[in-house]
């Protein structure tokens, strides 16, 4: 008996090697700064940091990376018929404070396979994002020749960090879908490994000017969209638009630091982009209206107290009632739509493009 403790005392302890347990407070924590994350992703995370926080993130970053270049490369072959279209003005130009004020914006399509990952509020989002980027990335036009609303390289924009649509000044990161996926491609591709379906930034355009000089204060820029078919984020639907418009005003710094001038130019914007959405258009059109998909052209059924037979015509009106001054039509116009872009999800590309 004596023997058998001795030889039983000689053998060495054995202790378990396997990493602590993920305490509860610790995976909800880890849950709540990588958002959508499952809770046993979470655990395995922790479990293969060894309850390190930033380490779990910085796992869940590459497990979602590879996932989801995984996803994206199996769904290649879909067909994402779906989405959203977006836009985003960050500087609507002729505003309170100077009428030569800065002009950025952008529009975006984003497409996915199924209407109810269209609908969800993180494909909204991340194109309302990606809408943000697009405009706070664009640089300002070298000529006029170039016009105003020009399309952005997709390659370029996938490979730009993503902001936050909702951070005005853009210092931060966006909400992302994976703790530190900090591009668009990347944001991209953490939503196709959480929704399962392919995604697609199928098209982009932005508009950016600088402030014009103080000699030309009698001028001003508006960019002005319109969106149709929202459902989760007011500036996402299924139709959009975004467009322009030119004053000519000796009185242009006064006026626009009016309150009653801005709530006028803001009826005079919904109406203008109702009318570019629901009717037929793919220009502007020349100062005698005559042509037939031409907006000036059109009837103007979209118009609150419309005092005119054409949309020029109320153009033209609107420019007297608000003392705009100046006659005439073409460049001497007191008020004229310099460009516009409009969108439907899914339409042949080829359809799309309107001046």
């Amino acid at each position: 008996m004596y023997a058998l403790r001795r030889s039983t005392a000689s053998f060495p302890r054995l202790y378990s090697t396997a990493p602590p347990k993920p305490p509860v407070k610790l995976i909800a924590e880890l849950r709540k700064l990588a958002e959508g994350v499952s809770l046993t992703k979470a655990r395995e995370a922790l479990a293969a940091s060894n309850n390190d926080l930033p380490a779990a993130l910085a796992w869940l970053d590459a497990d979602r990376a590879a996932s989801g270049a995984a996803k994206a490369a199996k769904l290649a072959g879909r067909v994402a018929g779906q989405g959203l279209v977006g836009v985003q003005v960050l500087s609507p130009g002729a505003r309170p404070g100077a009428s030569g004020s800065a002009v950025r914006a952008a529009m975006v399509e984003l497409n996915c396979e199924t209407d109810f990952v269209a609908r969800g509020a993180l494909f909204n989002k991340l194109l309302a994002d990606v809408a943000h980027t697009a405009a706070f990335l664009a640089e300002p036009a070298a000529s006029r020749g170039e016009g105003f609303v020009r399309e952005v390289r997709l390659d370029a924009l996938g490979d730009a960090p993503l902001l936050d649509h909702a951070d005005p000044v853009g210092a931060s990161p966006a909400g992302r879908l994976s703790a530190h996926a900090n591009t668009v491609g990347g944001a991209v591709r953490d939503l196709v490994a959480k929704v399962g379906e392919k995604i697609t930034l199928r098209r982009a355009v932005a508009v950016a000017r600088d402030p014009l000089p103080y000699a030309q204060r009698h001028l001003g820029l508006r960019a002005f969209p319109y969106v149709h078919g929202a459902v989760t984020v007011p500036t996402n639907g299924t139709k959009g638009a975004l467009a322009l418009l030119a004053f000519r005003s000796a009185r242009l710094p006064e006026l626009v630091a009016s309150e009653a001038f801005q709530r006028e130019l803001a009826a005079l914007e919904r109406s203008l982009g109702r009318t570019i959405v629901g009717f037929p258009v793919t220009r502007v059109g020349e100062s005698d209206g005559r042509d037939a998909e031409a907006l000036y052209g059109q009837p103007p059924d979209m118009f609150v107290n419309k005092t005119g037979s054409t949309v020029l015509e109320e153009l033209r009106n609107w420019a007297d009632r608000n003392k705009l001054g100046g006659e005439g039509s073409g460049e001497d116009a007191a008020l004229a739509v310099l460009e516009f872009k409009k969108w439907s999800v899914g339409e042949p590309l080829e359809s799309t493009e309107s001046s």
